[in-house]
């Protein structure tokens, strides 16, 4: 994979682009709901991993093709990762099996986007349900179209919440909401999406793209590690006494003062003019 500010590949329904900063990571199966296999899970995931090595990113945005669906969790018709053979008399699911494939497949790609050292940001264009919508509470910022919708469809299927919905949605809307959500498996309409804090815009469809055009072009621009280190400080603050995040903060502002935009920030401010950031 080649790291030139202005590349685009795709393969096996994920697209990834990268130009002016920005790179547009789309699920590409509209057809399959943008639902996700195995594979297409995992592209995903590496392609935030490397946005976050990526010294040309300064921002992803995280989207889908189509109108209907973001993204309807996993596709579980589709190829699934190969296992390792069963010994003679083996059963086929030995206790252990579903908790490592919850943790290397869906878990690690909401970390992914938790962890990226950009921000990301969740183009909403249709429903996203199951992990799909999972995917989008992990998101940095999120625009949502006006037909957009949110299902955390778990208990319609009688399984549990998984890809970290029960970590993530308490820490935006409150247990009580959340407890909501996921018992009752309603459609949480894009409106109320703003309401409860999980949707930072609603936007009428048709201006959905240009909303996380401007909103990404704004991000591309900004001191890059300035916003990575204020996620990190946020990230952690839930699980972070006063003191562990007092510390924490005089630790990111240390690191952060060696860095170019941290000089350029200020040499702006002394000559009254706009800085120009370049992202190290």
């Amino acid at each position: 994979m080649s790291t030139g500010s202005d590349e685009q590949h795709g393969d096996d329904h994920v697209r990834y682009e990268v130009r002016d900063g920005i790179a547009r990571l789309t699920i590409d199966a509209p057809d399959a709901g943008n639902s996700l296999t195995a594979h297409m899970r995992d592209r995903l995931t590496e392609h935030l991993e490397w946005a976050s090595a990526d010294d040309a990113v300064r921002v992803v945005v995280l989207g889908a093709t189509g109108e209907r669906h973001f993204c309807t969790g996993a596709n579980l018709g589709g190829p699934q990762r190969p296992a390792p053979p069963k010994p003679e008399g083996a059963p086929d699911r030995v206790v252990g099996d579903a908790a490592r494939m919850i943790r290397r497949g869906w878990q690690r790609l909401v970390a992914a986007i938790l962890d990226c050292e950009v921000p990301v940001v969740a183009a909403v264009n249709g429903t996203a349900a199951g992990g799909g919508a999972h995917l989008v509470l992990a998101c940095d910022l999120v625009v949502m179209a006006e037909r957009a919708k949110l299902v955390e469809v778990f208990v319609r299927r009688g399984i549990l919440p998984d890809a970290g919905g029960a970590y993530l949605l308490p820490r935006i809307v409150g247990p009580q909401v959340t407890k909501e959500l996921m018992f009752l498996a309603d459609d949480v309409p894009a409106e109320r999406c703003a309401q409860l804090g999980i949707a930072n815009r609603v936007v009428p469809d048709d201006q959905l793209d240009a909303t996380v055009d401007e909103l990404a072009g704004r991000l591309a621009q900004a001191p890059t590690k300035a916003l990575a280190l204020t996620k990190w400080l946020v990230n952690r603050s839930f699980e972070s006494s006063r003191h562990t995040a007092f510390e924490d903060e005089a630790v990111a502002q240390d690191l952060l003062a060696g860095t170019e935009d941290f000089a350029e920030g200020l040499l702006a401010f002394r000559e009254r003019r706009a800085p120009r950031f370049r992202g190290f």
